[in-house]
């Protein structure tokens, strides 16, 4: 008597696809083979189903997988530093050394951080100092303020290298030196 065919769970599926998209990517599938074997591997019922997909596949040598991560590692690499040189270079906004907990962002000539910007509001924002590290809040503004590309609708932490935004004014924070 035989027992039942183990059946593939979503991590026996996930390998399959994994070696089939690794195989196509080295040009050893065609396209065409590829998405047939992949209709495949999503219908499996059984790990000896997925195993049959991959059977006829050369197996990866040690050295060749290390090469092709090490590639893959530089080329990810390479991407970032472009995408990071073709960034914008923002304006620096170095959070204030001296003792004050509070300062006031916007085009109103109270404020301590005056923008000759429309978009922003006479009273924006407000940094403030809790401890050792600084919180930023909007202030009711028209356009908003924004923290790495998301809108503020509460208090937030601000950490050197952060983006932020006072209408159409972006800055990048630094700290003091």
């Amino acid at each position: 008597m035989s027992s039942p065919p183990v059946r593939a769970s979503d991590g026996d599926r996930e390998r399959a696809l994994s070696e089939l998209r690794d195989r196509a990517a080295e040009g050893r599938l065609s396209m065409e083979t590829f998405v047939g074997r992949v209709d495949l591997a999503l219908r499996a019922r059984s790990r000896t189903e997925l195993d049959e997909l991959v059977a006829d596949l050369p197996h990866r040598g040690r050295w060749r997988r290390r090469i092709t991560d090490a590639v893959a590692s530089v080329s990810e690499l390479s991407s970032r530093i472009e995408s990071a040189w073709r960034r914008p270079r923002l304006p620096r906004l170095a959070l204030p050394a001296d003792g004050r907990a509070r300062y006031l962002v916007g085009r109103g000539s109270s404020c301590d951080l005056v923008l000759a910007d429309l978009t922003v509001s006479r009273v924006h924002a407000e940094l403030r100092r809790e401890h050792d590290s600084w919180l930023l809040v909007d202030l009711g503004s028209m356009n908003g303020t924004r923290l790495n590309g998301w809108r503020l609708v509460g208090p937030a932490s601000v950490r050197a290298g952060d983006e932020v935004a006072f209408g159409d004014s972006v800055f990048l924070v630094s700290m003091p030196a």
